[in-house]
């Protein structure tokens, strides 16, 4: 397998979890033109951000996880913004998984969600253990997770192309013009995944470029037309999970991606805690696997904050602290960095402040969203 495909199949899978189940829900609620502005917009903000991360990295000869490149170069109080940031993105995926793993399992067996709580902690068991094995496990999981993900979606779109209704993408709805971006900035999220990228590319850093820009235009590319094959062949009758409005076969294709993303992000998170903050392995990995566990049994006995206005809160929070840290980061690393990088991003102080100004606004109008 080369380095090139697996860097990238792991980026991937990092992204291409939950969230994009949940694109064709809130594109629904705006309408197709507005969700593909937010597409194009989120892909080109999100992979430029991704690049400069990708060029700390480079820059900087240490090993570290995200909290460790804050603390080198935003000092203590970047570290704990980062480890907020991180942790809050990482555990509301790990619930918005758990939720949908266990609506989508307990639909493939009974035809029904009644038991979906009691199957999601069976899916969480289940990552929880092979959350353990580390690397090399996840370097040989995620590619052909991954690449029959990427298989299946192609599938939904040739099998639903012929029943799309031009009526269904057609429509706009002003008022639900902020919809769609924190679900989208979701699935777009793959910062923590950056420092497992640099330790599979090893010496040929050189490919880290190139690995970033695959990672991010395959992703866009299979929201695109997977938004328009369900959003057009469903209309109003989209589902917040997209593939249980599709039949079984295709709802193993949510089962599967938000399979290796889990586990992507689970060892992530577990590395940043061992590495950065010096916790034993399985004090990293506990921490990392109850969390979501405890949140996920609350939310669903309570019946509160469903599917989608997870992903759209911890998109919106956590994607908008972690964009504005790495553009802060950038900044000193392009002067502090000890190490010259194979590749470096023109960068501007103006960007920093428009980028600023629109994820507050982003929090803003979600925060409003929730009163």
């Amino acid at each position: 397998m080369s380095k090139t495909f697996a860097a990238s199949t792991t980026l991937i899978g990092t992204m291409f979890g939950a969230g994009y189940l949940g694109i064709p829900y809130v594109v629904m609620k705006s309408g197709f033109l507005i969700g593909l502005f937010y597409l194009l917009f989120v892909f080109s903000l999100l992979t430029l951000v991704m690049l400069y991360l990708g060029e700390i990295s480079l820059r900087t000869k240490t090993k570290h996880q995200l909290t460790g490149y804050a603390q080198k170069y935003l000092g203590k109080k970047g570290k704990i913004i980062m480890l907020i940031s991180l942790v809050f993105g990482i555990y509301s995926a790990f619930v918005a998984y758990l939720i949908a793993e266990g609506d989508s399992f307990s639909y493939m067996i009974f035809n029904n969600t009644s038991y979906s709580l009691y199957l999601g902690i069976v899916f969480w068991a289940f990552l929880s253990f092979l959350s353990w094995k580390g690397l090399k496990a996840l370097e040989e999981g995620e590619s052909t997770g991954v690449t029959i993900a990427i298989i299946l979606a192609i599938l939904i779109v040739v099998f639903t192309w012929n029943k799309i209704d031009v009526n269904n993408l057609t429509y706009v709805n002003w008022g639900n013009f902020f919809v769609p971006f924190g679900v989208i900035i979701f699935s777009f999220l793959g910062f923590s995944a950056v420092p497992t990228v640099h330790d599979i590319l090893g010496e040929e850093r050189k490919l880290l470029k190139k690995v970033i820009w695959i990672a991010h235009i395959i992703p866009l590319i299979i929201y695109i037309f997977f938004t328009l094959a369900v959003l057009g062949f469903k209309g109003m009758g989209t589902p917040e999970i997209a593939t249980l409005a599709l039949g079984k076969p295709f709802v193993l294709l949510g089962m599967i991606t938000m399979f290796t993303s889990y586990f992507s992000l689970s060892i992530a998170l577990i590395n940043n805690f061992r590495l950065d903050f010096g916790f034993s392995k399985f004090k990293s990995w506990l921490i990392t696997i109850s969390v979501p566990l405890v949140i996920f049994i609350i939310l669903k006995i309570a019946n509160i904050a469903g599917f989608v206005k997870i992903l759209s809160f911890g998109g919106i929070i956590s994607g908008g602290l972690s964009v504005v840290l790495i553009l802060l980061m950038i900044s000193r690393a392009k002067i502090k960095g000890n190490r010259n990088p194979e590749y470096s991003i023109p960068y501007s102080k103006i960007l920093i402040w428009f980028l600023i100004l629109v994820f507050v606004l982003a929090v803003i109008m979600e925060v409003a969203g929730l009163v």
